[in-house]
């Protein structure tokens, strides 16, 4: 088992305890794991990143080479674009349709659309509102954990201990929340494969 794996977004968004909750996940599950982060700014806004290898071999470098990731994570359309030259020929996206607008060029939002979904192996949608419909918009990066899941190569069940682990201080409620959303990710993703 191996699973490169980019998580991008911009600070605030969660991209981070998804990378938490992965790494739970792996160890739980006896995997090897390197991660790496950037977040200069994230607390301004800015851009967040990190690479989080996962594999059943150990793992020599914590760094994904470009044209290597099995997958790219991302609660904004605008930052998975950003690590396209990191995604593999075989590689899958997974996003959130809602743009985070937070500078004053952004792109134009339908092209930016439009490029994402002429990718062979997407899987785009608005994560918010699927967040709020089972829980709460706070939870968003929960249904995109959910959606990228099947791409991962950790089982869901490791997953959700992960979930449990990483959320459990705060309260059963919370962890409910976010088992719900990541449960409504996944199986919104099931069905758009």
């Amino acid at each position: 088992m191996k699973s490169d794996i980019i998580l991008a977004g911009v600070g605030g968004q969660g991209i981070l305890s998804i990378a938490t909750i992965l790494g739970a996940a792996a160890l739980g599950d006896n995997l090897y794991l390197k991660q790496a982060e950037v977040h200069g700014m994230s607390q301004r806004g800015g851009d967040v990143m990190s690479c989080l290898r996962i594999s059943s071999t150990p793992i020599a470098s914590d760094l994904i080479p470009q044209g290597k990731a099995d997958i790219i994570v991302s609660l904004e359309p605008m930052e998975a674009l950003r690590y396209l030259p990191f995604l593999s020929q075989e590689g899958w996206i997974v996003t959130s349709t809602v743009p985070f607008v937070n500078i004053t060029n952004y792109p134009d939002q339908e092209a930016l659309m439009a490029d994402l979904t002429a990718r062979p192996n997407v899987v785009s949608f608005d994560m918010d509102a699927v967040a709020k419909e089972v829980a709460t918009v706070r939870s968003s990066n929960m249904v995109l954990l959910g959606a990228a899941a099947p791409f991962i190569g950790i089982p869901v069940e490791k997953i959700e201990d992960g979930i449990r682990k990483v959320f459990a201080r705060k309260g059963e409620k919370l962890v409910e929340q976010n088992l719900a959303a990541f449960r409504a990710g996944l199986e919104r993703a099931k069905a758009n494969i």
